[in-house]
C-alpha cells in the first residue's frame, strides 16, 4: 500500500479511543465541536472535554485530515469540520485495523451455525441431532437442518 503522509505519526494523534470516536463521528457527517461533544455524551454516556476536542480538530486540520467551513447560525458563526479525501482514506484504514483487532478478540467467542455457516457471538441455539450437540444461529436453521438430514436419508 502506498505511503500516505497523513497516516505517518497518526498514532500520536489517536492516543485514545476518544480521538478515534471523534474521527468516526466526522466520517458519518461533517459537524462542529459542540455537536461532537453532545453526540459523544449521548452515544457513549461519557463527557468529553472541549480541551480534547478542539485541539484535536486543530491538529487534524493542520495535517489536512479535516477542513472547516463557517456556518452562520443566528448571531453565531460555527466551524463545521469535514474530513478531506485523505481523511476519509485514513479513517477507512483505521476502521479496518480496528475491525481486525475486534475480530481477533471475538474470534474465540464465536460459534458457527451448523446449517448456514453464519457466525454467532452470543445466544446460539444448541440441539442434539444424531447424538451430536450441534450449534445453530436460530431454531429455524436447526429445523431446516433436521429437514435436510431427513430428506437426504430418504
Amino acid at each position: 500500500m502506498p505511503k500516505n503522509p497523513n497516516i505517518e505519526n497518526i498514532d500520536e494523534l489517536l492516543s485514545d479511543f476518544s480521538r478515534f470516536y471523534i474521527l468516526m463521528l466526522l466520517y458519518e457527517s461533517p459537524d462542529h465541536g459542540y455537536s461532537i461533544m453532545r453526540q459523544f455524551k449521548k452515544r457513549l454516556q461519557k463527557e468529553i472535554s472541549p480541551s480534547l476536542v478542539y485541539p484535536f480538530l486543530q491538529q487534524l486540520e493542520e495535517k489536512s485530515i479535516v477542513k472547516h467551513s463557517i456556518e452562520q447560525t443566528g448571531e453565531k458563526k460555527r466551524k463545521i469540520f469535514e474530513l478531506t479525501n485523505s481523511g476519509k482514506d485514513l479513517c477507512s484504514c483505521l476502521f479496518k485495523r480496528f475491525a481486525s483487532l475486534i475480530s481477533i478478540v471475538l474470534e474465540h467467542s464465536l460459534s458457527i451455525c451448523t446449517h448456514c455457516g453464519c457466525k454467532v457471538y452470543d445466544g446460539s441455539y444448541h440441539e442434539v441431532i444424531d447424538g451430536k450437540d450441534l450449534v445453530f444461529c436460530c431454531i429455524y436453521c436447526a429445523a431446516s437442518y433436521r429437514q435436510c438430514k431427513k430428506s437426504s436419508k430418504q
